[in-house]
């Protein structure tokens, strides 16, 4: 008996293409989403550091190096040239104001010195010469004076006398009028004595104070000389410690030569270098401090050199109340310099992300914990450990601090747990 065969409804045949056709739709669609979507990494939780953002008090700070140095300096320059004769004072040893360091020997300056001194002596001796030479001539004056007076005093007489007896008709006219020229005489030659006597007064006097003044330039330049002369012996203009002695017996120093320093060590201050992208912010009276041991000690900025070298620029800072004991010249002090006041801020802490974002996004945890999303953020003041936020993040919010280097353009971070 024939058996009758029932049809299969879904042959193999069938089933192979249609679970093809929607493979391939599923791999479309997949396909579609990740290139229409967010782009999205796995990232591991140990392998990336997350911080929360806070608030709180903030400053501006930057670190900078600082090395002691004594509260001054004095070079010491050859004021004249010469060659080494002496040296009194051995490098390093402590000095105290005027004592001598070092005798230079410049002949050509002592020669002139000799000069000067002779030059000055014989116009002193000639203005001694001249003014024996006016008393001489004033005596002479004097004399013919008194000759003078006596004859006029005689002349007077007999004209008065003759006068009289003139008008009693005693004597003859003849001899009256010889006796009124005689005393007329004498008048004249005394007025011509008395004045040439006040001119050769007044001669004299201009003579002298000309030579007075000639002899005191001189001496003058004497004066300056014999400083000159006395500069050949290098002495300390202040108590303190040589340094950096630099000149040795027979050598030959020229004028203005560096020959040695003084350390003044009642006092120290510190010199540090600066990054010139904060020359404009840096400015004197700016607050820093460093910590030795378990103390922070205060620095202030005291003097700022605008001068630029190889990118940075110098600062000269002062202790602001105490000073370590056990500071010593040469040591290097890292000192964080102030350069704002303290103010409440969104605090952000630093870390490798700031290289691939600028400080523009940054990839924010979400509330589970379990995907970073990148937002738009923007920074402000930073210092070592904290920027400041703008925008873009409010205290409580976590975001991933790590580097974004291996990162690319991803948009979305999932964060994978290890299992335990």
């Amino acid at each position: 008996m024939d058996r009758v065969i029932e049809k299969k409804k879904w042959p193999i045949k069938k089933i192979l293409p249609i679970a093809g056709g929607v493979a391939l739709v599923g791999l479309i669609v997949a396909s579609y989403l990740n290139t229409t979507g967010n782009s999205k990494l796995n990232v591991e939780a140990d392998k990336i550091m997350v911080t929360e953002v806070t608030k709180g008090n903030f400053q501006e700070f930057i670190p900078i190096n600082g090395v002691v140095m004594p509260i001054q300096t004095i070079y010491l320059d050859a004021i004249e040239g010469g060659r080494v004769e002496e040296l009194f004072v051995e490098d390093g040893s402590m000095v105290t104001k005027g004592q001598p360091i070092m005798k230079l020997a410049n002949s050509d300056l002592e020669l002139s010195l000799a000069n000067q001194e002779t030059s000055v002596f014989q116009l002193q001796t000639q203005m001694q010469y001249t003014r024996n030479l006016d008393a001489q001539a004033t005596i002479q004056y004097q004399n013919s004076q008194a000759d003078i007076d006596n004859a006029l005093a005689e002349a007077e007489r007999v004209y008065k006398l003759n006068e009289r007896l003139f008008r009693e008709k005693v004597i003859a006219e003849q001899d009256y009028k010889s006796s009124v020229n005689t005393y007329n005489y004498q008048l004249r030659r005394r007025k011509l004595v008395s004045q040439t006597l006040r001119q050769d007064s007044v001669t004299s006097m201009q003579q002298v104070n000309q030579m007075k003044e000639t002899i005191t330039r001189n001496q003058a330049t004497l004066a300056l000389m014999r400083k000159k002369a006395s500069d050949l012996v290098v002495k300390a203009p202040v108590a303190g410690q040589l340094t950096s002695r630099n000149a040795e017996v027979g050598e030959l120093k020229s004028r203005g030569q560096r020959l040695g320093q003084i350390d003044v060590l009642s006092g120290f201050k510190v010199r540090a270098d600066i990054d010139e992208h904060y020359i404009s912010r840096v400015f004197i009276g700016l607050m820093g401090e460093f910590t030795i041991g378990d103390k922070t000690y205060k620095l202030k900025i005291k003097k700022v050199y605008s001068q630029v070298t190889n990118g940075r620029f110098q600062v000269d800072m002062e202790f602001v109340g105490e000073v370590p004991n056990n500071i010593r010249r040469g040591q290097t002090l890292q000192i964080r310099l102030s350069l704002g006041d303290e103010t409440q801020a969104v605090l952000l802490a630093k870390g490798g992300f700031y290289q691939q974002t600028g400080g523009n996004w940054i990839f924010k945890v979400g509330e589970n914990g379990q995907k970073a999303y990148k937002v738009d953020i923007q920074l402000g003041r930073q210092n070592p450990e904290y920027y400041e936020v703008l925008s873009g993040l409010k205290p409580g919010d976590k975001v991933v601090t790590s580097s974004y280097e291996n990162y690319g353009d991803m948009q979305e971070l999932v964060i994978k747990k290890e299992k335990k």
